[in-house]
């Protein structure tokens, strides 16, 4: 049922009386049960988006969207925002295949002003939309609602301290829930949560610069007046960088947010709006809770339990428990993620070693680098961080890392696709990046027993930065399956052999799909190939391949990774520098951006499931 006329007519008012807020509360309450319906089903970001709830309808009543832009830092937070915007009815296959997207974006509706699903880049993206209006002479206003745990970010400060200077008319909810994904890290985190009633120090304000400028000398009064206030108010750091503030509000006061929001549209300047809510609020269970409320699977709306819970150990929970192991074993073994401590299942090293496994906010440049000084000082950094945040370190990984040949380990989580959050998090391009930077050496594990292995092999590395990757739920190759055998420097390892000319070559997790296909390639067309489990991208291992050439001419590759600039690309420049006349086929990601929806229909979508694959194999000309 599409949301009530009622609702939508009281979004376009410009005047609310007490009843017209009681429709709005009662609209609010309506969006949170929508929510909670859908993602208890198809799972995505729950807490953060229950807490913002008011502060979009609050936007929706003094902004006119899509000609004001609203611009969602992450947009994690923007369910109700959809559901406000035509999508009320479709909202049931969010972050289903073909479905809606759990985070803003433009080619679903225009009221979606930008793609967002990493960090900290609303306020650039505001500075920018801003200046266009600015040029355009227009009368828009851009709106920019920033969680807390954003404001960790150095891209964040970059804007602020333009926009300080320029003060282009920009309004920022600053949309602070004492929390980011997990608990919050930093002194300005802690900094924004202070609890100081607005509406106290604006009285305080208001009632002392009455008095100061009925007395003589009243301008210099009244600048010494404002300097110490702002020393005793959250906006101290707003003000300094020359930007208006005002707050903390309640943000779960409709009243209060539409009064603010209408005086921030007035004042024609940049100002902060400083909101405080709940994280997960109007669901008991999940408010107020840390990470594991922030992005759930499937879950049973009455007692909270997910609905899916599988016996066999996660990778990621392969990478901690051996992890930590490690850190038992070798005092020098420290470790650095950046704002997801249990993504990256760092969570149960820093419980255990609090003094040396560090979440250092959102922050990967800032965790790269650090890492690399950690290194030069004999120390054994582990760097967890998924695959596609990694690419916001890219100048440190070269500048900071390889140039400096520091024996940084990076653990790469989610590698591949990671399903339901679609073209912003998949992890699609880390070999491609890696592999272009001197002094790395790049390799992956097939299953939960060689990632062991895999982190045995990096600890003690002292070669240079290193970098493995795993995906995020199981491995396509169930560990036990084939004996796991240590890792050696650039060499890999021939699982199966044959008498046929055909050779599949995997990588990481494709090694899995190689060995399926390989099986019913056998089992049901009676035809044979080798399999081999490549290991090292970089470096290759470059005898083994050449004698591979001799005996096998088809080469196919399996790897959950793009194909431009992946294992496909670095073999086929292995054949070129040998001049090898080998055929070499790769079931690589093509160049494009992979949407959102469960792993498996996604890769059947882009002819990667292993039907797919070996009906490419089996109609294959010679």
């Amino acid at each position: 049922m599409a949301l009530e006329k009622r609702f939508l007519d009281i979004l376009q008012k410009s005047k609310y009386q007490d009843e017209d807020y009681a429709i709005l509360n009662e609209l609010a309450t309506h969006i949170r049960k929508r929510i909670l319906e859908v993602v208890s089903k198809n799972g995505g970001h729950l807490s953060p988006t229950l807490g913002a709830v008011e502060l979009i309808i609050g936007m929706h009543c003094v902004f006119d969207s899509p000609n004001d832009p609203f611009i969602f830092d992450v947009s994690h937070q923007a369910y109700a925002h959809k559901l406000l915007t035509n999508r009320w009815d479709c909202f049931d296959s969010l972050r289903q295949t073909d479905g809606i997207s759990g985070f803003t974006r433009p080619q679903e509706s225009p009221y979606d002003y930008f793609i967002a699903g990493h960090s900290s880049t609303s306020l650039s993206l505001g500075v920018g939309a801003a200046k266009a209006i600015a040029l355009n002479k227009d009368s828009k206003v851009p709106v920019v609602l920033i969680g807390d745990g954003a404001m960790s970010a150095g891209l964040a400060y970059e804007a602020l301290n333009e926009l300080g200077d320029r003060k282009y008319p920009l309004v920022i909810i600053l949309n602070d829930n004492e929390m980011s994904i997990a608990q919050p890290i930093g002194a300005i985190s802690k900094y924004l949560s202070q609890i100081i009633a607005g509406k106290f120090v604006q009285n305080i304000k208001n009632k002392i610069g009455n008095i100061i400028n009925k007395m003589p000398n009243a301008s210099y009064l009244a600048k010494r007046f404002e300097e110490s206030l702002k020393l005793i108010t959250p906006g101290m750091l707003f003000e300094e960088l020359g930007l208006e503030y005002i707050g903390p509000i309640d943000g779960h006061n409709l009243k209060e947010i539409i009064n603010t929001l209408k005086i921030a549209k007035d004042m024609q300047k940049p100002v902060v709006i400083h909101a405080q809510t709940l994280k997960g609020k109007g669901y008991s269970i999940a408010e107020g809770c840390l990470e594991q409320w922030h992005g759930v699977s499937p879950f049973n709306l009455q007692n909270g339990l997910t609905l899916s819970n599988s016996a066999n150990l996660s990778p990621t929970q392969v990478f901690a428990n051996t992890l930590l192991d490690l850190a038992k074993e070798d005092s020098k073994v420290v470790g650095i993620t950046a704002a997801m401590p249990s993504g990256t299942g760092l969570d149960l090293l820093i419980q255990n070693f609090p003094e040396r496994f560090w979440d250092v906010a959102i922050a990967e440049a800032h965790a790269t680098t650090q890492a690399s000084a950690l290194a030069k000082e004999g120390f054994k950094p582990f760097v967890a961080i998924y695959s596609t945040f990694l690419q916001r370190a890219f100048d440190q990984l070269i500048h900071d890392v390889g140039i400096m040949k520091t024996p940084v380990k990076f653990a790469i989580d989610r590698a591949g696709i990671v399903g339901e959050d679609g073209e912003t998090h998949q992890g699609a391009f880390d070999i491609s990046y890696l592999n272009l930077i001197p002094n790395f050496t790049i390799f992956a594990p097939r299953d939960n027993a060689t990632l062991k292995e895999a982190l045995y092999f990096a600890k003690d590395f002292n070669g240079g930065p290193c970098a493995f990757r795993y995906p995020r739920k199981a491995f396509k190759l169930e560990s036990g399956i084939i004996l796991p055998t240590p890792f050696k420097l650039g060499k890999l390892e021939i699982l199966q052999t044959s008498p046929s000319d055909i050779l599949f070559i995997g990588y990481g997790n494709g090694v899995g799909k190689a060995l399926n296909c390989a099986k019913i390639l056998k089992e049901k067309y009676t035809k044979e190939c080798a399999v081999v489990d490549l290991r090292f991208a970089k470096p290759l291992d470059e005898n083994s391949l050449l004698d591979l050439a001799k005996a096998y001419k088809q080469w196919f590759v399996f790897s959950d990774s793009s194909k431009i600039g992946g294992i496909g690309d670095i073999l086929n420049s292995f054949l070129q520098k040998h001049h090898l006349q080998i055929s070499l086929t790769s079931f690589e990601y093509e160049d494009f951006f992979i949407p959102h929806g469960k792993v498996e229909e996604i890769e059947s979508k882009l002819g990667l499931d292993e039907k797919s694959i070996l009906t490419k194999i089996l109609n294959r000309k010679n």
